[in-house]
């Protein structure tokens, strides 16, 4: 991977210095929380890591509404494509809208507050007679997130720390029992988010913004036998903010994304053995800034992946964020 300024290319320098604070951020995550995984077991967590231009900046406030859209319709095992027919599993269709708040206090302290609302169209394998094509559609509030961030006097280091609330529902169903607590909008857990990020510039061009980061969500307390594991989600990326046109700035964004999860646990766990995956995903996109608004749009792609059984993704991923600054 290679990016230029001034027609000179820093391949090296990209590499040495992003890639060893991805995997520090990785290693941290793995030594404080065993790797286990959380409810929606299809990367719903993906998501959550932005882009670096949406971490916390100048003193004030800001308003976000966040769109994402996944269709997962292929079934997965291992490391390859498997058979629709081992997974009675047939099509998960979520789309998440989160509305957030964000509030810079000083040079140091910010606290961001998030709601989710899932709408999911799940079609599986049950029924009355255990064979039947059942389809099911159910939404609903999800479960809330509250973060404080801690940044450094130059804003480019940070540590992000709160707890994720069970303000989901995780008994939705229908009279059969089809939809597993995987796929329930809300995990029913209490769980620790731990964090970090760095904001850097390579050379002397500073209108290239270079920035990792990553976030770790550990369950403290459960609900009804079901424990969703650990999950780390990571992004490393750039971002060019030298285009204008007229008075709309429009910074191109390249980002890769990792996810790492293992299985549920408990009784609750309807399919423990199905639950689990590492991820790689290439997460092109663009965002546009007309103070105090921005606007960025991202694709997710599956680089290479890893599902432990047999489970459904999608073949890619999108999302759209608005923020107002004030």
């Amino acid at each position: 991977m290679q990016f230029s300024r001034n027609g000179r290319a820093y391949p090296a320098q990209f590499i040495s210095r992003v890639i060893p604070r991805l995997a520090a951020l990785a290693a941290a995550g793995a030594l404080i929380l065993p790797g286990r995984a959380r409810a929606c077991a299809c990367g719903c967590g993906i998501y959550e890591v932005g882009t670096a231009s949406m971490l916390p900046g100048q003193t004030g406030s800001m308003l976000f509404l966040n769109y994402a859209y996944q269709d997962q319709d292929q079934n997965w095992s291992g490391s390859s494509e498997a058979p629709a027919a081992d997974n009675p599993d047939r099509d998960i269709r979520t789309s998440f809208y989160t509305f957030a708040y964000q509030q810079v206090f000083n040079t140091h302290w910010s606290l961001r507050a998030e709601l989710p609302y899932e709408q999911r169209h799940f079609e599986t394998t049950g029924g009355a007679s255990g064979q039947d094509l059942v389809s099911l559609d159910f939404g609903g509030v999800g479960d809330a997130r509250v973060e404080g961030i801690y940044t450094t006097t130059s804003r480019s280091d940070g540590v992000i720390f709160g707890l994720k609330l069970p303000t989901g529902s995780y008994t939705r169903n229908d009279a059969y029992g089809d939809i597993d607590r995987d796929t329930e909008i809300g995990s029913g857990s209490t769980d620790a988010l731990i964090g970090g990020f760095h904001r850097f510039t390579l050379g002397s061009d500073y209108r290239w913004t270079e920035y990792v980061q990553g976030l770790v969500d550990a369950p403290l307390a459960t609900q009804a036998g079901y424990r969703p594991g650990t999950e780390l989600d990571g992004a490393v990326g750039v971002y060019y903010t030298g285009w204008f046109m007229g008075g709309l700035e429009v910074a191109p964004i390249a980002e890769m994304k990792v996810a790492f999860r293992g299985r549920d646990t408990g009784p609750g766990a309807s399919s423990p053995v199905a639950s689990g995956y590492s991820r790689l995903l290439a997460a092109p996109g663009i965002e546009l800034n007309a103070r105090p608004f921005k606007v960025s749009v991202q694709l997710t792609i599956p680089v290479c992946q890893r599902f432990t059984g047999n489970q459904l993704v999608a073949p890619v991923g999108v999302s759209l964020s608005t923020a107002y600054s004030f």
